[in-house]
């Protein structure tokens, strides 16, 4: 059966752009924009609602479906994922875009980083979870005035009570708009008389494992999965992390809140740590983790990068890994393939790859084809971590 190829020619009333996701596949089976995105860029046309001067900010622009359409009002977008910025970068490319077009922050912001702290049009692509758009809802109330223009998009099945919920919590009075192509706009104005309790986040919570007789804190920023315990994938990891002086440098890969990372070094003190993630909230978080255990006394390096881009290859003892199974709100392998194929590169002769996952994601089939082999170190009735060498060859079944 012959796909049909991917559709990457978006037609706005701003005009039509060619746009890709990132990174770049051969075989991409997603288009880099949808519906939500063509309805919000309709409305704004069809109401009239933007004037040469409009100075926009727009949070969570996936791969540049808003941003690139409306480049010539110079919008700052802010995302929390370095893939995302990498496309938006792409894409301005691809479309002849001048790059200081388009202002790209990162999801730690604060107002005074962004147009002098007042916005005409606030979009926001409404993300994966409440979390994350409670915090960004807190961060951005302070650049908003009673005649800011504030539209939240995404798929209907995405969009809940508890999502209008924190807009009437956090901003204002909020409304939606009837549904398009199974997508929603929801319009929200700012209360100044609203009162609003502070930003919770970033949260933190105690990890039961004792250190010098002091229990760990945990500091999670609003991207970062889990927010108020040890998820039971990450606890049954830690409970059986390896141990062994021939690990010489250790990866968390994707580590969100660097939690596998930082119990490795504690069971491995001759080890160099490094924290990769997308995210720059998990990023941030893994780096406040690991300080508030080891200071400045541990070696260890924070990468937001692109699974294991930026990092050597046969230059890696260890790697421990829980591999995501979607992008944005996408199932999706890709990522856990690209994941297992870039370990392979970077780990050393004899160099080992764990990962857990849910026991119906059969990820040892991907192993077992990319390593040529893969064994099982422990499970239990939801979760198996799979254990693969690099460059040994494993006759059987």
């Amino acid at each position: 059966m012959v796909m049909a190829e991917i559709d990457t020619l978006i037609k706005t009333p701003f005009g039509d752009y060619q746009l890709q996701r990132y990174p770049v596949t051969k075989k991409e089976t997603l288009r880099a924009w949808d519906a939500a995105d063509e309805y919000v860029l309709h409305h704004l046309d069809e109401n009239e609602l933007l004037h040469e001067k409009s100075s926009i900010l727009i949070l969570n622009d996936g791969f540049g479906g808003l941003s690139i359409p409306l480049n010539s009002f110079r919008p700052t977008v802010v995302t929390d994922s370095y893939l995302s910025t990498q496309a938006i970068r792409a894409n301005e490319k691809n479309n002849q875009i001048d790059e200081a077009a388009i202002t790209v922050i990162d999801s730690l912001f604060t107002p005074d980083h962004v147009m002098e702290n007042l916005v005409d049009v606030v979009l926001i692509k409404l993300p994966k979870s409440l979390a994350m758009l409670e915090d960004q809802l807190h961060r951005i109330r302070p650049m908003l005035t009673r005649s800011t223009i504030i539209i939240a998009s995404g798929m209907t099945k995405h969009i809940h009570m508890s999502t209008m919920a924190l807009f009437e919590k956090i901003i204002g009075p909020t409304k939606t708009s009837l549904a398009r192509k199974k997508s929603r706009l929801i319009f929200s104005q700012l209360d100044n008389d609203l009162v609003v309790t502070e930003n919770p986040y970033p949260k933190a919570f105690n990890l039961p494992y004792l250190l010098d007789n002091m229990e760990i804190k945990i500091a999670n920023h609003a991207a970062v999965f889990s927010q108020e315990k040890l998820d039971l994938g990450a606890r049954f990891f830690i409970e059986n992390l390896p141990q062994d002086d021939r690990y010489k440098t250790i990866v968390d890969l994707g580590c969100g809140n660097g939690v596998l990372g930082l119990m490795a070094a504690i069971k491995n003190q001759q080890a160099k740590l490094i924290f990769t993630d997308e995210s720059y909230m998990a990023v941030e978080s893994s780096i406040d983790n690991f300080l508030s255990v080891f200071d400045e006394s541990r070696d260890a390096e924070f990468l937001q990068t692109d699974c294991l881009q930026g990092i050597a290859d046969n230059s890696v003892s260890l790697i421990l890994c829980n591999p995501p199974f979607h992008q944005n709100n996408a199932i999706s392998d890709k990522v856990a393939w690209q994941m297992f194929s870039e370990s392979k590169m970077a780990l050393e002769d004899k160099g080992e790859l764990w990962i857990i996952g849910n026991r119906h994601l059969a990820y040892h089939a991907k192993l077992k084809r990319i390593f040529g082999n893969c064994e099982v170190v422990a499970s239990n009735k939801k979760f198996v971590i799979h254990k693969a060498i690099n460059n040994v060859k494993v006759n059987g079944p």
